[in-house]
């Protein structure tokens, strides 16, 4: 099963909390970790991830915390996960590696990429922006979901 880390997860949560709130020029960690549940440390920390990469940007001080870098609409789930976990690939077999024993005489490698290839396309069609507007966000989600079931022929 396909799945993201939990800190993709929070990064996601968070920068969708960001672009509910446009009108705050910066939130909290703790802020955004109070709203939902989640350890505060640990989203301080992808939320770093997050500024170090240019997806959010953090301002110091008494009211300090971070905001959005660029539009909702410009920021992809795709970016997100990427900047947190790195590349996504559903099989190691995926990443160029050599070291299968079974590669001579794999059937599944190349509709396995076609596949990783197709769900990174649906999360680079996923904005923060569709996480707040719910109506997309479910569209795509069901794309993502009939992506993910499919069978790969063997």
């Amino acid at each position: 099963m396909l799945r993201l880390t939990k800190k993709a997860d929070y990064g996601l949560m968070a920068l969708k909390y960001l672009a509910e709130h446009p009108e705050t020029p910066s939130v909290s960690a703790k802020d955004i970790a109070d709203t939902y549940g989640i350890p505060a440390q640990l989203l301080a920390k992808v939320l770093q991830r997050l500024a170090k990469v240019g997806l959010l940007r953090s301002h110091a001080g008494m009211n300090g915390g971070y905001a959005l870098s660029k539009s909702a609409r410009a920021i992809t789930a795709f970016e997100v996960i990427h900047a947190i976990d790195g590349p996504l690939f559903i099989t190691s077999c995926t990443k160029g590696s050599k070291s299968c024993d079974l590669e001579p005489n794999c059937t599944v490698k190349e509709p396995l990429a076609r596949v990783n290839e197709s769900i990174a396309d649906v999360l680079r069609s996923i904005t923060v922006y569709d996480l707040v507007d719910h109506e997309t966000a479910v569209s795509r989600a069901s794309q993502l979901h009939q992506l993910v079931s499919l069978t790969v022929p063997m």
